[in-house]
């Protein structure tokens, strides 16, 4: 997808300083949209990814926040308004992994991953809402994962987490379809990030056997579906739920 298709907006990217958030930060701002990249902790990373950014001509900044806090939530979005005007296209991506096996899994892994992956979701959308709603192409995209529509051994507390991303997403389009706002959601499945890594090699290849296209995606495949997701050309498509996964969940 080529041209400054966003151009004029302005994009908020929740885990943005790494994997699927840095791809996708860095493919808005070469479709022209103004940047706001909110991480949890590498400062240096998402100094790195603000620079690029910037690299396009547009307006850039990163702002340090833990999604699962709802005051600082809160907050944050008070400084990326003063910063950056406005806030046209919301990306949910931060997302954690805690794995284990449902029966070794304590109540604090469980919780930490939905507190982050889903709760954050919805403290982002809570309180970008009043700025997406005045917007004439309001966008809100989460980052869901197959792993929420077939599950995955595990990670009880990942699916879960995703799985209610998928229910938030829906209940959000029809609560702002009114408004004019569209929410979306993108499943990726086997995708090269730094969160899939340090997966050991007789896993990766027994996903790697799963995927009908046989190879895993790269970050910049969602990232360009998130691009069209945020554009004119997506205005009538609202309550999706769009696979990125080369048929692995068929």
């Amino acid at each position: 997808m080529n041209g400054l298709i966003l151009k004029g907006k302005t994009a908020v990217i929740t885990g943005g300083s790494r994997g699927i958030g840095r791809a996708t930060a860095l493919k808005m701002a070469e479709n022209g949209a103004d940047i706001a990249i909110i991480y949890a902790g590498n400062t240096d990373a998402a100094e790195e990814v603000n620079g690029l950014a910037a690299g396009f001509g547009v307006k850039s900044g990163i702002f340090r926040c833990p999604v699962e806090n709802g005051e600082q939530v809160k907050e944050i979005v008070s400084e990326i308004i003063a910063k950056l005007g406005k806030a046209d296209i919301l990306v949910n991506n931060a997302g954690i992994t805690m794995d284990r096996l449902l029966l070794r899994m304590d109540e604090g892994d469980f919780e930490r991953v939905l507190d982050v992956n889903l709760k954050g979701a919805f403290n982002c959308i809570r309180h970008f809402s009043r700025y997406l709603t005045r917007s004439p192409e309001g966008r809100i995209i989460n980052i869901s994962s197959v792993a929420g529509l077939t599950g995955n051994i595990g990670q009880a507390n990942y699916a879960a987490s995703k799985a209610g991303l998928i229910g938030l997403t829906k209940a959000a389009a029809r609560e702002f379809a009114g408004r004019g706002v569209t929410c979306n959601a993108i499943a990726p499945g086997f995708i090269e990030t730094d969160m899939t890594s340090g997966l050991r090699e007789n896993i990766v290849q027994k996903m790697k056997s799963a995927i009908p296209l046989g190879k895993p995606g790269k970050a910049g495949d969602v990232a360009e579906l998130a691009v069209f997701l945020s554009s004119g050309a997506a205005g009538y498509i609202t309550g999706e739920v769009i696979r990125v996964d080369g048929g692995m969940a068929m």
